[in-house]
């Protein structure tokens, strides 16, 4: 080929590319329009489910239901854009025998952004503070869900007076194990990652994502309509600087965890889904228990465990399966 041709040819090729390029920006100011008039006051329209409690000049949303003599905390994992709505079909089971209270972080869900910084001690304070404003006296029965696991241990490890048990839904390990395998450059990666998510939410990718992920918050598992609606609605929002920070903050919040002694007299059950084990035996080649025996050796002789055949969002579809299991774990508190 002569060099004119080739010439020819490599503008065509950038002729190519520039008009590929701005398709791709028309597209995206007009996917940010739509999505910018869809958004607005999309959640102001919806009523918070529970109470919104003032913790130190900002609002905390906390729903509860049930009036039984034992309260069971819910608190939710990462990334859940409305909790209140996400454990639903959970606090109906588990409100027909007790007290069952949601707790929606800083940043999530009908709660306010927050600039405070997301360590142990300020979760731990936040959850204490609108629990006890909400009316709710310990000690309670906590019940996290992934990596909020970090956040009822460390309130586990600080007020032991204030928590009878604590019921793990596949929550992340505390082990040295796990801070271990924390990269140093994982943060990093992390603020790109979000900055990508947050250009993409701006410009109605999220929206559009959620209409062609598949769900598992379905009229079938025990969800209202209502519930699934809101919930979509709040994903279109989910990340923002608040939620951004506690994602960052997770490593140091684990170190700080697993250098506490967590209290002997405190049981506790881990319910590990049967997804988290295949993921953790084809990272681990072994058989994937080892992430989670590690972390309840860590936690004492007063553990147990349970795997339930479900994704890491156990508490979507198998309700019932936990709710028995609570049952049973508290039967056994009650004989203490």
């Amino acid at each position: 080929m002569s060099k004119k041709n080739k010439k020819k040819r490599g503008k065509k090729i950038m002729k190519v590319i520039l008009i590929i390029i701005v398709i791709l920006a028309i597209l995206m100011f007009i996917g940010f329009i739509i999505n910018s008039i869809l958004s607005k006051g999309e959640l102001e329209q919806i009523e918070p489910y529970g109470k919104m409690i003032n913790v130190d000049g900002k609002n905390i949303h906390v729903n509860s239901m049930g009036n039984g003599s034992e309260t069971i905390v819910l608190l939710p994992g990462f990334g859940v854009s409305l909790p209140s709505a996400d454990f639903g079909p959970l606090m109906r089971e588990l409100s027909k025998k007790y007290t069952v209270a949601t707790i929606e972080y800083f940043g999530v869900g009908f709660s306010d952004e927050i600039d405070t910084p997301r360590t142990n001690e300020n979760y731990t304070h936040e959850i204490r503070t609108a629990l006890q404003k909400a009316g709710f006296t310990p000690p309670y029965i906590l019940m996290p869900h992934s990596i909020s696991g970090i956040n009822g241990e460390y309130y586990a490890s600080r007020y032991p007076d204030e928590i009878k048990g604590l019921i793990l839904l596949d929550t992340t390990s505390t082990s040295k194990e796990v801070l271990e395998s924390i990269p140093s450059y994982m943060n990093r990666l992390e603020n790109i990652g979000f900055s990508i998510g947050k250009f993409q939410q701006k410009i109605g990718m999220t929206r559009l994502g959620m209409k062609l992920v598949p769900d598992t918050k379905l009229v079938k598992n025990g969800y209202t309509e209502k519930e699934i609606s809101d919930y979509k609605k709040f994903s279109n929002h989910v990340i923002n600087n608040t939620i951004i920070n506690q994602s960052l903050s997770k490593a140091n919040n684990i170190k700080e965890t697993s250098s506490l002694d967590f209290p002997e007299n405190i049981p506790v059950i881990k319910l590990i889904s049967s997804e988290t084990l295949k993921n953790m035996a084809k990272k681990n080649k072994d058989d994937g228990l080892s992430y989670h025996t590690e972390h309840l050796k860590r936690l004492g002789k007063n553990t147990s465990y349970k795997v339930i055949e479900a994704s890491h969002f156990m508490y979507q579809t198998k309700v019932s399966e936990i709710s028995d299991i609570t049952d049973e774990f508290i039967d056994t508190l009650e004989q203490q």
